[in-house]
């Protein structure tokens, strides 16, 4: 079992593969998105927009695909392909209500640094009702550079009134872990199916490694 140090005040959560169970599903939107114009899906796609926020994936998608919509028109798009999932379908990772609850008790601030968009995120949170549990959502389009810069964490510890230093990060793929490194704050990685191949990369980059949230002492 692991122990949150006694400095952390926060918790920042990544969403996609760490607080819900949803990196799966993205493979299949890009092969239909990418379908629709007779493009394959190529092999290192998915490696290619690690951590980039919404808007950087769709400047992406136009630029290396030449594709006739505006960044507008691609990003409601891919709004539109997901919000019945992340509204009907999307779980939440075993053990995250329980983890919710215990920060809430010990009166840990909580928020969420995502690269996905913020319609996407309000849509999950509501329908799995953990939406009250965040005193602050921060999308990466609100900052200059996705992850693996640290911008995204930076600016949700500053909406949490936090010092980084004394902010926990939970993560489920590199780039996610290099950004709240960058940050200043401490970083456990999470096991999630999608990112299995890379599990020793993960821990290798992250302060501690979970295979799920049951591993964290919630006795205290």
């Amino acid at each position: 079992m692991i122990q949150i140090p006694e400095k952390i005040k926060a918790v920042i959560f990544d969403l996609d593969g760490t607080l819900v169970d949803s990196m799966g599903m993205w493979k299949e939107i890009d092969i239909e998105f990418l379908g629709r114009f007779g493009i394959p899906l190529p092999d290192s796609l998915q490696e290619e927009i690690e951590g980039k926020s919404f808007s950087e994936t769709a400047v992406y998608f136009k630029e290396r695909f030449d594709l006739p919509m505006s960044l507008d028109e691609l990003k409601n798009c891919w709004i539109e392909m997901a919000m019945y999932q992340y509204s009907h379908v999307v779980p939440l990772k075993p053990g995250v209500l329980e983890f919710l609850q215990y920060l809430e008790r010990k009166g840990i601030s909580m928020g969420i640094a995502t690269s996905n968009s913020r319609e996407l995120v309000t849509a999950v949170t509501e329908a799995l009702g953990i939406s009250g549990y965040f005193s602050a959502v921060a999308v990466g389009c609100q900052v200059e550079r996705g992850k693996p810069a640290p911008d995204v964490y930076l600016f949700t510890a500053g909406l949490l009134g936090v010092s980084p230093e004394e902010c926990l990060v939970f993560e489920d793929i590199p780039a996610g872990i290099l950004a709240g490194k960058r940050a200043g704050m401490t970083v456990w990685a999470v096991e999630d199916s999608y990112s299995a191949g890379i599990r020793e990369k993960k821990e290798a980059l992250a302060d501690a490694f979970l295979d799920s949230y049951g591993d964290i002492d919630l006795g205290g």
